[in-house]
């Protein structure tokens, strides 16, 4: 029997953009961030505006495909993208900002710097504007964004890529933690390795169980 289909709402269509499109928008950007969870390594965010003239089949949520998919998606996204831009955030920015902000600023980042500016934005669940800051384009943040939009999953896929790239790179440097398979990432290794040797400068200080490591070990002493 074939598998049951996805509820349509959670298919990865361009629904969205279209309307935004029919509503007169012209330049339409998804964006999106990997590696909120990771216990390591820097929080990557990206912004695409595809073209609306260019098909590019098999686009998804990037959690849903394989690493040689979403590399080769990758390549097509950017070589077919009218615009794209790629941001990390250093998991000190992410300690200092908290993962929430660190999310929404590298978003922020990734839209300024496309040319063509997009005039209409679809996030993945990240409402962009706060009280007091300029942000005048219009935008919609929407629930499980990268699971039902093309141009928000092309975002997840270039942050994906980008990030195990970097990943990949950095277990070189730290090859204790495993991070070539786990991504920074909390998995078995992965803590059994910070037990063992504690953090690195790569590590996200206020994660847990990260800070637990970087407390002394015995209570200092009572004065006499």
């Amino acid at each position: 029997m074939p598998p049951p289909r996805e509820p349509a709402e959670f298919r990865c269509t361009r629904h969205l953009e279209l309307q935004a499109l029919r509503e007169g928008h012209r330049f339409i950007a998804g964006c999106d961030e990997v590696g909120r969870g990771a216990l390591l390594g820097p929080l990557y965010a990206a912004a695409v505006i595809l073209d609306p003239t260019e098909s590019i089949s098999g686009i998804d949520d990037s959690k849903k495909l394989t690493a040689q998919q979403r590399e080769l998606l990758a390549k097509k996204i950017r070589a077919k993208a009218l615009a794209w831009h790629v941001v990390a955030l250093t998991a000190e920015e992410v300690d200092a900002l908290n993962v929430h902000e660190a999310s929404r600023q590298g978003m922020l980042r990734a839209l300024k710097a496309l040319v063509p500016a997009p005039d209409f934005i679809l996030t993945d669940a990240m409402p962009l504007h706060k009280p007091g800051e300029d942000f005048s384009i219009p935008h919609r943040a929407i629930i499980h964004g990268d699971a039902r939009s093309v141009c928000i999953a092309a975002a997840s896929i270039l942050a994906k890529v980008a990030r195990d790239e970097h990943l990949t790179k950095l277990d070189g440097v730290f090859p204790q933690y495993g991070l070539a398979r786990n991504k920074g990432y909390g998995t078995r290794v992965h803590l059994e390795a910070l037990a063992r040797f504690g953090p690195c400068s790569e590590h996200r200080k206020t994660y847990q169980p990260v800070k637990d490591y970087l407390l002394p070990l015995f209570p200092l002493a009572s004065p006499a």
